[in-house]
């Protein structure tokens, strides 16, 4: 696919140089220890002409969490390729590797079985460059890769003319673009149209994102509407075995997990947990913030609302007099929701967007939302529609919400089946994505 702008984008280009002060302060910030601060600027080691990667890209850890099953497709149809999956973020990095090591044990477990046949390919992780034209043909130069996948709505414009230019088939999958999103952009709309001409093919999560994407540019015939691969959610036996222990540690009390928060968020839902406090005073919130360098202030904005905390990190167990149970480890948000009697999912009370809703539902944990849902819409609307999903406006609705779902368990058990079916029934998106890499990995 060719075409499009080039003048817009060496605009663009003039604009992240005249950024570049504040961009450095982010990529200073976003680090992990071990890194190269190189990385950002493509200074990876070069790929030989006998290793060619297959390349994803994940903006942070919701995406890296979400595209796990496609992770495990890649590594197990292509053992003998490399995967590399680059972030932006270093939770993002800290995730991409802590499943790649899960992985690792499992094929070393695997391995032991001669009879097996089973493995997958190596994994490593770099931190995505900076996307200014000298890093991005540095980057994509040295890596080589046999294939690039971006991950929902991640278009870098030079990073993709750098892919271009060295004959790198692209994908987008999980493609997702917002009505907010499609606002912006239509304001970059020959920017876009550049951009999108160095993609061969587009995974679209709906029809609406395929329409959304077709109005800025992207060719129809490249577009093909896969579903989510967020139905394809895949949950370890583990996951299961560790919220059992939590939950019977935790004993009968009404218990319910914020999950994904934000700023501005948190003071809402502990305004509501005391309210449920009020009419239940045996019951517990367990609260994980979104990011991890926001667990101290959480930690504090409950002492000073005199409320009685309990840290996971520090492998406190919540007692009789405990309010509230700050999950401040990494990776153990689907473990924390099944161990509640319901879920509230973050960054819907807040102008984020939303967050997974599907992995509480995945859990068999009923499942409710603010309404700031953006960034979900198709999954939103297939809860919605099967009657798993409970709306509330604001902190006050949610409390209300959560005092009468205490009190019928009956109608618990039935938003916990709805949305579990939800999941079963929607899976399918990973074999039609795959099929779509499959093709241009063929070439």
């Amino acid at each position: 696919m060719a075409g499009g702008h080039p003048w817009t984008r060496r605009l663009y280009s003039a604009v992240l140089l005249t950024l570049a002060p504040l961009l450095w302060w982010r990529v200073w910030r976003e680090h992990r220890a071990g890194c190269s601060r190189g990385e950002r600027f493509g200074w990876i080691p070069a790929s030989s002409a006998a290793d060619r990667p297959v390349w994803l890209h994940c903006a942070s850890v919701g995406e890296v969490q979400a595209a796990r099953p496609l992770i495990e497709a890649l590594r197990r149809r292509h053992p003998q390729r490399r995967l590399v999956i680059t972030t932006m973020t270093a939770t993002g990095a800290e995730r991409a590797m802590a499943l790649a090591d899960a992985d690792a044990d499992a094929d070393a477990d695997a391995d032991a079985d001669a009879d097996s046949g089973e493995g997958g390919g190596e994994v490593s992780h770099y931190f995505l460059p900076l996307d200014f034209p000298c890093a991005a043909r540095r980057f994509v130069a040295r890596l080589q890769p046999a294939l690039a996948i971006f991950f929902e709505t991640e278009l870098w414009p030079n990073l993709l003319a750098s892919c271009g230019r060295c004959d790198v088939p692209v994908a987008v999958v999980n493609g997702r673009l917002s009505a907010r999103s499609l606002r912006t952009y239509r304001r970059l709309r020959r920017l876009m149209r550049e951009a999108l001409s160095h993609v061969d093919w587009l995974g679209a999560k709906s029809r609406q994102d395929a329409e959304r994407f077709g109005e800025l540019g992207m060719a129809e015939q490249a577009i093909s509407v896969t579903g989510s691969l967020k139905f394809d959610i895949s949950l370890e036996d583990g996951i299961f075995k560790v919220s059992e222990r939590l939950r019977w540690s935790l004993g009968e009390r009404p218990v319910w997990v914020a999950g994904s928060t934000h700023p501005g968020e948190d003071e809402a839902l502990l305004a509501a947990h005391a309210r449920v406090r009020e009419a239940l005073p045996e019951a517990l919130l367990i609260l994980v913030p979104r990011h991890p360098r926001r667990f101290e202030a959480v930690a504090e904005l409950c002492a000073a609302r005199g409320l009685v905390l309990a840290r996971r990190s520090r492998g406190e167990i919540p007692g009789a007099g405990t309010a509230v149970y700050l999950g401040d480890t990494m990776g153990e948000l689907n473990s924390l929701y099944g161990a509640a009697d319901l879920a509230f999912v973050g960054g819907s009370l807040v102008p984020v967007g939303g967050h997974n809703l599907l992995e509480p539902a995945a859990m068999g944990v009923p499942v409710l939302t603010g309404p700031e849902l953006a960034n979900f819409e198709d999954v939103a609307e297939a809860l919605r529609e099967h009657g798993a999903l409970v709306e509330v406006a604001d902190g006050d609705a949610l409390a209300s919400a959560l005092l009468r779902l205490f009190g019928e368990p009956a109608e618990r058990q039935r938003l916990a089946e709805a949305g579990r079916a939800v999941v079963e029934t929607n899976r399918g998106a990973l074999a039609r994505t795959m099929e779509g890499l499959e093709t241009l990995l063929a070439r």
